[in-house]
């Protein structure tokens, strides 16, 4: 699939972050990019972008996409939905949220969220599809920028550096301190961890 042919009036992209981690919320975003765009051909998967670039790139989409819009599903919606419901949710929310309303949507992945207009899901579209990929660029920068925020509020469990995600530090983290307000007791790390230690801020 071209990369620049995807990139055409009426198309949005979409991409989500935050699956995987055990804290926050999912992260989606829906970019339309203009035709024209100086960067296009440069937006690319944000986990295979270095973190300067991909700052440059988020605020070159914020100042310059033709629409832009981030979804989000919160840490109760992913316990009481699953994860992949969540995800879908706010996929469906940063459509919802496009100033201009697209004539097509191009999802990363395997899954489709019900939308009123068309979409198509793409296997690998975060590093094929510029659209997609500027999405990605998006959703990253917006979670990982929550996620430094929300280790102010939730000291010791090491946010800011591993955004959530189960590392060692995260999981000896969780058996000290306890499970916070924005750990999603649904996950099996969280769910072993839940009684073990009473969360005091």
């Amino acid at each position: 699939m071209n990369m620049h042919i995807e990139a055409i009036e009426g198309v949005a992209g979409v991409d989500e972050v935050g699956r995987g981690p055990l804290a926050g919320p999912v992260v989606a975003a829906a970019v339309m990019l203009h035709p024209d765009d100086p960067m296009l051909g440069h937006y690319r998967d944000s986990k295979k972008l270095s973190a300067k670039r991909r700052l440059i790139l988020y605020h070159h989409l914020r100042h310059h996409a033709a629409a832009r819009a981030i979804g989000m599903a919160s840490v109760e919606e992913i316990d009481r939905l699953n994860i992949l419901q969540a995800t879908l949710l706010a996929m469906r929310r940063a459509v919802a949220g496009l100033r201009i309303t697209p004539q097509m949507v191009l999802i990363d992945g395997n899954q489709l969220p019900q939308l009123p207009i068309p979409a198509r899901a793409i296997v690998g579209g975060d590093d094929s599809v510029q659209p997609i990929a500027a999405a990605s660029i998006m959703a990253k920068e917006v979670r990982d920028r929550l996620m430094r925020r929300l280790d102010h509020y939730f000291p010791g469990y090491g946010l800011a550096r591993h955004k959530g995600y189960p590392t060692r530090v995260h999981l000896d983290a969780l058996a000290a301190l306890g499970v916070t307000p924005i750990h999603r007791t649904s996950f099996a790390p969280v769910k072993r961890c839940n009684y073990s230690a009473p969360y005091q801020k």
